[in-house]
């Protein structure tokens, strides 16, 4: 737990974050540029972040093992209820090895209806993002810029959240 709290802070001082939000999502001074991170959807279909421009995302690197990202699933679900359309999305990004089956499976037992579902079989994902935990989850805009992150699980769904995400979307 050390290391991670550790990692964190260098991440933080290294990408100039400037501003808290709700739950301690941290937001940059200034956009920072994207690594085109690949994925296949639940049909074996490939693409890629490219493929959203145009639209704000909330990406969360996930994994059905971790527990943190279970129990935040739901609530992910439902802000895609919420705000998901034409301008914003969430972008559910697995790194299971076992691809799609297993992200089903989970996505069934718990009721996920809303989620589209994006896997990254090769984990590059991760490094890529420069993730240093799970879940993380990172809010790009629509010229597919970073604007901020939030490493640890959260409640997507809290009205404080959602009011936070509305004002990057409109």
């Amino acid at each position: 737990m050390k290391y991670l709290k550790t990692a964190l802070l260098v991440w933080a001082l290294s990408v100039g974050t400037a501003f808290a939000g709700p739950q301690g999502f941290a937001l940059h001074d200034t956009p920072q540029p994207v690594i085109n991170v690949r994925y296949e959807t639940e049909d074996g279909s490939r693409g890629d972040m490219e493929d959203f421009r145009g639209k704000v995302i909330l990406v969360n690197v996930w994994a059905t093992w971790c527990v943190p990202c279970r129990e935040e699933m739901p609530t992910l679900d439902a802000l895609q209820a919420e705000l998901g359309g034409d301008r914003f999305e969430v972008v559910a990004l697995s790194i299971d090895r076992a691809g799609s089956p297993v992200v089903r499976r989970f996505y069934d037992e718990i009721g996920v209806n809303n989620l589209k579902m994006y896997v990254d079989k090769t984990m590059l994902s991760m490094t890529a993002l420069r993730t240093v935990g799970l879940p993380t989850t990172i809010l790009i805009d629509a010229q597919g810029r970073e604007l901020g992150r939030l490493v640890g699980p959260a409640e997507w769904d809290d009205p404080e959240m959602v009011s936070f995400l509305r004002g990057f979307i409109e």
